[in-house]
């Protein structure tokens, strides 16, 4: 049958009959592509949402699959590594969703920049090696200050050095979800929006065996047994964890706010993506993205306590972004006025992560003692020099300096965790899209 209203009334007759091998919490991403998986592996699947699919997180990103240059600076190569892999599969599996989109990323001469123009084009060498991309059509370049400002002239010239362009991926994240969930349904699995979870159950051993819900379009209230409860909820992880009677669960998420407004093309043109420094030496960057007719910029990263389901944009948002992208586009002169729409959204950090910026990884700063080894150790490597077992042993022993503050909410990991409750209730929380499978 077609996913529809009708079926909808068929899965959760199912839900109430059936035992699951697993019921999945949240219908966001990751829900969505582990339903998948489970449907696709011949599981009795259950997946149950909220809200509509994908009306959290999943809808309110910056609409890339982002493959984390950034993160080079600071030489983390299994991060890039796991997520431009990640990111070609995602690709394969629906070409149709993420789209090859170079991004230019600008360089300027001041304090706190990313990267110089030498360092900048050693990370783009060493991630078009990891996205297989070298000496393809979408091999990294670089541009001069001319050639920069002659591609966007809007932008800022004044300490303006260079740009290099790499490949990066725009996407529709709702569709991606969406496409998961259809799938999960064609292959037998009952999802379900507009169905919120409000109790979790036990069996006569203190295990979890299924979940209450209550159906939003009805008001009916009922009982759905599993085998398997996964908490795939994002920033609600913690209130699904606390529901669980038998647990003393403890907080472990750190929600930020991610802000992004929509101007008209007309009002800030740029030809691709543009990706660079906010210029307040604050150790964050913004994207500026044209889609359709119009351009949006973004995004901010504030720690957030408010109404999860309904994240607003508030003034300390719209004067942050628009001091940053005026200060880079000074002729745009963009005001208040001039935004047309704005979107919030969430990100599920984990706090105990700490300044690692992934899975077990370290985004402390790098002394420059080291910073220069590593550098000189890759130019040693492309003349033939050293083997690339030196590069890694190099690699492997970068000395960092001091953390970034612990009240830095960019500072938290983007890193995704597993976690198996005493009485099996299963949660993964944290993560960005390549993760989710």
């Amino acid at each position: 049958m077609v996913f529809s209203i009708e079926r909808r009334k068929q899965d959760i007759q199912a839900l109430k009959e059936e035992t699951l091998d697993v019921l999945i919490i949240g219908g966001g991403i990751t829900g969505a592509g582990t339903a998948l998986q489970a449907s696709a592996s011949g599981l009795k699947t259950g997946l149950v949402e909220m809200q509509d699919f994908a009306e959290g997180t999943s809808s309110r990103s910056t609409k890339l699959v982002h493959g984390g240059l950034r993160y080079l600076k600071n030489f983390d190569v299994e991060v890039v590594a796991d997520t431009v892999q990640e990111r070609a599969v995602v690709q394969g599996i629906a070409p149709h969703i993420p789209k090859a989109d170079p991004m230019i990323l600008p360089i300027y001469d001041e304090p706190g920049s990313t990267f110089s123009m030498f360092s900048l084009k050693v990370a783009m060498d060493l991630y078009d090696q990891l996205a297989s991309v070298t000496g393809t059509k979408y091999a990294n370049y670089t541009l001069t200050k001319e050639e920069v400002l002659k591609r966007v002239p809007q932008l800022k010239s004044e300490g303006l050095l260079g740009a290099g362009v790499y490949l990066d991926y725009r996407n529709n994240d709702a569709r991606l979800v969406i496409e998961n969930i259809k799938r999960a349904a064609a292959d037998g699995g009952h999802m379900v929006s507009h169905m919120k979870v409000v109790g979790i159950l036990h069996d006569e051993t203190n295990k979890v065996s299924g979940a209450t819900v209550e159906d939003a379009l009805t008001g009916e209230t009922f009982d759905i047994k599993a085998r398997v409860v996964l908490n795939t909820t994002g920033p609600w992880s913690d209130t699904i964890r606390q529901m669980d009677t038998k647990l003393d669960a403890v907080p472990q998420m750190r929600p930020t706010k991610g802000v992004h407004l929509v101007v008209d093309r007309k009002k800030l043109h740029v030809p691709q993506p543009i990706y660079f420094d906010t210029g307040k030496n604050d150790g964050r960057m913004v994207f500026v993205i044209p889609r359709e007719e119009k351009t949006y910029f973004g995004t901010t990263d504030t720690d957030y306590k408010g109404d999860f389901a309904h994240p607003t944009v508030e003034q300390e948002d719209v004067d942050y972004l628009l001091e940053i992208v005026n200060n880079r586009y000074p002729s745009a002169d963009i005001k208040i006025d001039d935004i047309e729409s704005s979107w919030a959204g969430l990100r599920p950090l984990i706090s105990a992560n700490g300044g690692s910026d992934y899975n077990g990884g370290n985004s402390k700063p790098i002394k420059d003692e080291s910073f220069d080894k590593v550098i000189s150790t890759i130019e040693q490597f492309q003349k033939g020099e050293v083997d690339r077992y030196t590069v890694e042993d190099v690699l492997k022993n970068i000395e960092t300096g001091n953390s970034e503050s612990e009240d830095n909410p960019s500072a938290v990991s983007r890193g995704s965790a597993l976690d198996i409750d005493e009485d099996g209730l299963v949660t993964v929380a944290g993560g960005k899209l390549t993760d989710y499978r």
